[in-house]
């Protein structure tokens, strides 16, 4: 039996066997019925919900304000972060930037890059197999299949970023590699404007733009790596290599050791000694302009042209970047004078 509501003392009758709590004072008599929704009261006041948001207390309080909820920054997944870390290693340091190659081609390799580090695949095995791709196309390319060779471009250039980035990204880095990548851009470069000469049967302008786009890319890749060494920043153009290594080595000395070394001597007669004429002639921003003149810029124009109907307008271009070296190389002059 519960206490009564008013609190009054317990009275014990031992002939009727009724407890009777906290009897006071006298009242007029109230059935014990009538009182049952006193104690449904007292007990759903223990048992409701309690809320307890700003929203639920200003009826209660006369809350005049209320607070807006913070928002939480939650920690990314570790899945991301590793993927994040995985990209930034893979990234390669260039005094300059490719537009193309930097906002286009390399965020396209990125799931590939992820794709191929759980399998272990080594970065040869990706160049080797974007050497196929661009033979493919420019045999595609002689069979007058112009969209499907730009297509086939394209994807080359999407492994030609893969398998340098999977190659800092997992740390397996070589010589070989770096010149295995250097003489198959070479042949896919010969075999495509080969197939851009039979197709539109004018091989001698094929071979001239041939030569253009290989002096272009020579300029670059000499100007990139002179401007290191002027301003102290570490690269190493032709690491020391061993077993097939060396004999990739050697033909890449035997294709381009020798407009290296003239390039190199052209340049010691021209600098002398002063230091200032040094940072003066290699500037950064002819190398900006250089460096958009570079492989994944050219293949994604050639893609446009042949996607366009237009093969032999290539030569055209390559031969106007071959063209655009000697303002360049004039307004050094005028640089190294002043």
């Amino acid at each position: 039996m519960r206490p009564p509501a008013n609190r009054d003392r317990a009275v014990v009758d031992l002939d009727v066997g009724v407890v009777v709590l906290r009897l006071g004072k006298h009242r007029e008599s109230v059935d014990e019925r009538d009182r049952l929704g006193e104690a449904r009261e007292l007990q759903l006041a223990h048992e409701r919900t309690v809320g307890l948001g700003p929203v639920a207390h200003v009826a209660e309080y006369g809350a005049r304000t209320i607070l807006k909820p913070v928002p939480v920054c939650l920690p990314k997944p570790p899945a991301v972060d590793e993927a994040a870390s995985l990209l930034a290693r893979s990234r390669k340091p260039r005094p300059a930037t490719e537009a193309v190659c930097e906002y286009v081609f390399r965020p396209l390799a990125h799931p590939v890059v992820l794709a191929l580090l759980p399998l272990r695949v080594p970065p040869p095995a990706v160049v080797l197999a974007g050497t196929t791709v661009g033979l493919t196309a420019a045999a595609e390319l002689a069979r007058g299949h112009l969209v499907l060779a730009a297509i086939l471009l394209q994807l080359k250039t999407i492994l030609d970023n893969a398998d340098g980035q999977l190659a800092r990204a997992s740390g397996r880095e070589s010589a070989f590699g770096r010149y295995l990548d250097s003489l198959s851009d070479l042949l896919v470069n010969a075999a495509v404007f080969a197939a851009i000469g039979h197709v539109t049967g004018r091989p001698w302008l094929a071979l001239a733009g041939f030569l253009a786009l290989t002096l272009a890319l020579s300029a670059d890749f000499n100007l990139d790596r002179l401007y290191r060494a002027v301003h102290g920043i570490a690269f190493d153009a032709t690491p020391v290599a061993t077993g097939l290594g060396a004999v990739l080595a050697r033909a890449y000395s035997v294709v381009y050791g020798t407009q290296d070394r003239l390039v190199e001597r052209f340049v010691a007669w021209r600098e002398g000694s002063d230091v200032r004429t040094w940072l003066a002639y290699h500037d950064r921003a002819t190398l900006g302009v250089l460096v958009n003149f570079g492989l994944s810029t050219q293949l994604a124009v050639l893609g446009v042209l042949l996607a366009l109907g237009h093969p032999g307008a290539y030569c055209w271009v390559t031969l106007a970047c071959a063209l655009a070296i000697v303002p360049l190389l004039l307004r050094r002059e005028v640089l190294a004078h002043r």
